[in-house]
C-alpha cells in the first residue's frame, strides 16, 4: 500500500444544528458514531460540483485538514 497526500482545496464549514443537510453525503460509519454532531464539518470542492458535499467528522477533521 501506498500513502498519497491530498492536492484539493476545500471549503469548510461547522456543522450546526438546523444546517441544511439535503445532498450531503454522511458515511455509515459517521453515522453509527452520532454524526452530525458538533464538532463535524461540511466540506465542499471548490474547483467542482457546488452541489457535491460531504461530512467530515471532527477528528478525522483535525488530524487530515489545516487551514490553507
Amino acid at each position: 500500500m501506498k500513502l498519497y497526500r491530498k492536492k484539493q482545496m476545500v471549503e469548510i464549514e461547522r456543522w450546526t444544528p438546523g444546517i441544511d443537510m439535503e445532498g450531503v453525503s454522511v458515511s455509515d460509519a459517521d453515522k453509527a458514531a452520532g454524526s452530525p454532531k458538533t464538532g463535524d464539518v461540511i466540506a465542499r470542492n471548490r474547483d467542482g460540483d457546488p452541489k457535491d458535499r460531504w461530512l467530515i467528522a471532527q477528528a478525522t477533521f483535525e488530524r487530515t485538514y489545516e487551514p490553507f
